[in-house]
């Protein structure tokens, strides 16, 4: 019988136990696809199986392909109630009322195994069978998949189940709308500048011992405002497409023989064997970047009072109290730290992400050595120039977020009365030998360090892709440019300060970068077929 171009077969409702059941269904490849002559295409193997449960759209965790080979073995294993849905989709061929009465039918036929086997046990038979004796606590799907053989399966044939941070992370790239993640951080900054207009801080004045007039305005601070509201959300959309691009589309091509299913399974085990370094960069991120560093650089001081620090919108309350208060102060920094700790998280998980897709990628091309088609490996070159353009333009914002952070720091120990007004004396000072803008004050700059491992943690992974994927052995003059414009960027974030005229290496050194996020080829067209 025919059903939405599939082999349908209606209930048998002959009293048969799952077993018996499942085993003429499968031999009959019942809700398989009819084959181009318009017969059926044969029987069910496990792995096809398994295959189309996990295709249906709305089963989200799929099936495991060791729970569908029990159903075929000669034993006395059943089927969980969660997956007697998915079966009966596949044997109703997704007819609503089909998919009802198979789902009744299986159902059924699993209770008239549960019973078989009871009484088996009852009567003595029970030792007859290889499988242990269960407990009255254990559930269905307990039966189905044993602890020992789901904790095996788990590791080597899907993602584990239980909560893990690494696919967590990985899920707020690859999961959902690309704009999700970048439109979050950006609402998060937007939120925070509205909040820094409610409290009066958005633009604020102070004058320091020495008379100079600062600047310290939260819209003023960029390491605030264009960090989190461009450079991150750009940083992470291009994070997300490559990730997508690399998970759904790129690793399924260069597999030799496998289905999605499969490679999004191998997939999953790259990124679950970081978790340990997420786990780690989290805790970093949340408790030293956010919670001990806010402590150490707004609460205490704004408790106590103290010059350790150069006063910035957070302390503004020690020496402008008219403007804010202690209290207000201390909420808007916590919320502002939380979120600048998160989002640094988030950052530091892209670059795991990008490392695990250059990993990926080199020990598929190591694998693939063997293969002598020219056509292959040209594809496999094509997607590693693509995974390195992506990973250049994510290194190139990400010298630029650790040089927002080290500008504003140094600003803030400046003479400069604003931002702006500091990096155009500086040049200035070069040009034409005007008086340096630095000064004689010495506080305690946190920014500095953390600023600094942002950038060797980026540069960090695009030496390593620029080792590992062939890209630069075919393309080696595009790997130059790209490694001299990360290289001038890298020098400009070291040297903030450092001179006058700093700003000039600055300035070169941010069109360069501007220039390769918006061409990474700088001008070789790209082609991945």
């Amino acid at each position: 019988m025919l059903k939405h171009g599939k082999f349908f077969l209606p209930p048998p409702k002959d009293g048969s136990d799952f077993k018996e059941l499942f085993k003429r269904l499968a031999a009959a490849g019942a809700g398989r696809p009819l084959g181009s002559d318009g017969f059926p295409a044969g029987p069910w193997t496990p792995e096809l199986l398994a295959e189309a449960i996990s295709q249906i759209d709305s089963n989200r965790i799929g099936v495991d392909l060791r729970t569908v080979q029990l159903w075929f073995q000669e034993n006395e294993k059943g089927i969980s109630t969660a997956n007697i849905r998915w079966l009966a989709r596949i044997l109703g061929c997704d007819d609503p009322v089909a998919t009802s009465e198979w789902q009744m039918e299986l159902g059924a036929a699993q209770s008239r195994l549960t019973a078989k086997r009871r009484d088996l046990k009852r009567s003595g038979g029970g030792a007859a069978l290889a499988v242990p004796e269960m407990s009255s606590t254990t559930t269905v799907e307990d039966e189905t998949e044993p602890q020992a053989q789901l904790a095996l399966e788990t590791d080597s044939k899907r993602p584990i189940r239980r909560f893990s941070l690494a696919m967590r992370s990985e899920a707020l790239f690859t999961r959902g709308s690309p704009l999700n993640l970048p439109a979050s951080v950006f609402a998060g900054a937007t939120a925070l500048g509205f909040l820094s207009y409610i409290t009066g801080i958005h633009s604020a004045t102070y004058v320091r011992a020495d008379g100079v007039v600062k600047q310290v305005g939260f819209l003023w601070a960029p390491n605030w405002t264009f960090l989190f509201m461009v450079l991150l959300p750009l940083f992470f959309a291009i994070v997300t497409e490559l990730l997508v691009f690399w998970k759904y589309e790129a690793r399924l091509k260069l597999m030799a023989q496998g289905t999605r299913m499969k490679s999004e399974n191998a997939w999953a085990r790259n990124v679950e064997a970081s978790s340990y370094t997420y786990w780690a960069v989290f805790l970093i991120c949340v408790l030293f970047a956010g919670l001990f560093q806010w402590i150490g650089v707004c609460l205490i001081p704004l408790i106590n009072g103290g010059d350790d620090y150069a006063t910035s919108w957070g302390t503004l309350a020690i020496v402008r109290p008219e403007v804010i208060s202690v209290p207000m102060s201390i909420v808007f920094t916590a919320l502002a730290y939380l979120y600048m700790c998160l989002c640094f998280y988030l950052f530091f998980a892209g670059l795991i992400l990008l490392h695990t897709v250059v990993h990926d990628l080199w020990k598929i091309g190591e694998a693939s050595k063997t293969r002598p088609e020219v056509e292959y490996r040209h594809e496999l070159d094509e997607l590693g120039l693509r995974v390195m353009r992506g990973i250049f333009r994510c290194t190139v914002l990400g010298v630029l977020v650790a040089i927002c952070m080290k500008a504003q720091s140094s600003y803030l120990t400046s003479n400069g009365e604003n931002i702006v007004d500091w990096l155009l004396g500086d040049m200035s000072s070069a040009l034409y030998e005007h008086k340096d803008v630095s000064n004689g004050f010495s506080y305690r700059m946190p920014t500095h360090y953390s600023s600094l491992l942002v950038a060797i943690s980026t540069c960090v992974v695009f030496l390593i892709a620029s080792i590992r994927l062939s890209a630069g052995r075919r393309y080696p003059m595009l790997l130059w440019k790209m490694s001299a414009v990360v290289g001038l960027l890298v020098a400009a974030y070291l040297l903030i300060g450092a001179f006058a005229g700093f700003s000039i290496l600055l300035g070169i050194g941010t069109l360069l970068g501007i220039y390769g996020l918006c061409d990474p080829g700088f001008g070789h067209s790209e082609r991945v077929r």
